[in-house]
């Protein structure tokens, strides 16, 4: 057991000391507000009350992250669109749509993404998406009757997920919510990483831990126990590339699909990031070039008057 000892406090509010336990098992905060006569003669570190909940929050948060042994971090990957000029795999996107569309959409949905930004950003032609749209059923309305119908979705439309709501998702996952995956890899800490590592990370569980009816162990999940099971596995799709759909390879795809879900502006951004780097530079020179060869000259010249 270790133990540690900070006293805080300040003349007006009094003496604090916070003592910090940290066991295998568990971790215990305890604040204690003692007497001001309190080692005041001893050295003695003084904050104010904003400064000692800062540092009782910090401390608290970092002691039950290095606790928890149940969690491990995610393995870190070289993605294709990591560096300044890299840009996302069009070919590993179009297979990670096809894990997402025949394996994660029965449960999950992407909110944030419309068939419009296949076409702007990805790696499909406006052919292709107006077919995978109109393969979809969209409820729109109201008519002139004032009902709601039923239509083929176009470009403008944003993919349905597939659940009508809230409540129907719960139902059909035991209380769970799937959650959406617009931003999931913007909302984990880890971002792909964490994708791929928790879609390989599942395991048996180790001896000596005993998980409820319905979870699952994934030492890459907070906590170690995930309500979803193990979704994919070898062969489960067939990449019309001849690509083999080993879990490894799809969980890549599906985790890089999200990537680019989230961030569908990625490319576009670093190429206009490039021209404005480029043209910024162009014009440094230019300005250099002109204060040093052509102004230098005219602000270095007297003008002199002469009286007639």
């Amino acid at each position: 057991m270790n133990t540690f000892l900070r006293t805080f406090g300040s003349k007006k509010f009094g003496y604090h000391q916070i003592y910090i336990t940290i066991n295998k098992n568990r971790q215990m905060i305890k604040t204690i507000q003692s007497l001001q006569t309190l080692l005041y003669n001893q050295k003695t570190i003084y904050y104010t009350p904003k400064q000692i909940g800062a540092c009782v929050t910090l401390i608290a948060l970092g002691t039950v992250t290095s606790c928890n042994e149940d969690h491990i971090s995610a393995q870190e990957l070289n993605w294709s669109n990591h560096g300044a000029l890299c840009a996302f795999d069009s070919k590993s996107i179009r297979r990670g749509y096809q894990v997402y569309k025949e394996v994660c959409a029965s449960c999950h949905s992407v909110e944030r993404l419309a068939f419009r930004n296949l076409v702007e950003y990805g790696a499909w032609s406006e052919q292709e998406v107006k077919a995978m749209a109109e393969e979809v059923e969209i409820v729109d309305g109201p008519n002139e009757d004032g009902e709601m119908f039923e239509r083929c979705g176009k470009l403008s439309d944003y993919m349905p997920g597939p659940y009508a709501n809230e409540e129907a998702a719960r139902a059909a996952n035991n209380g769970a919510l799937p959650p959406d995956l617009s931003l999931i890899v913007k909302a984990r800490h880890g971002g792909t990483d964490y994708i791929f590592s928790l879609l390989t990370g599942y395991c048996e569980t180790p001896s000596g831990k005993a998980l409820l009816p319905g979870l699952y162990y994934n030492p890459y999940f907070a906590g170690g126990a995930i309500g979803m099971p193990a979704p994919l596995m070898d062969e489960q799709v067939e990449y019309p590339d001849g690509t083999p759909a080993t879990v490894t390879q799809m969980a890549k795809d599906v985790a890089l699909f999200l990537a680019w879900v989230a961030e569908p502006e990625h490319d576009e951004r670093k190429k206009g990031g490039f021209r404005w780097i480029m043209a910024i530079t162009i014009a440094t020179l230019i300005a250099g070039y002109t204060k040093r060869f052509k102004w230098a000259s005219l602000k270095a010249r007297k003008i002199t008057y002469s009286k007639f």
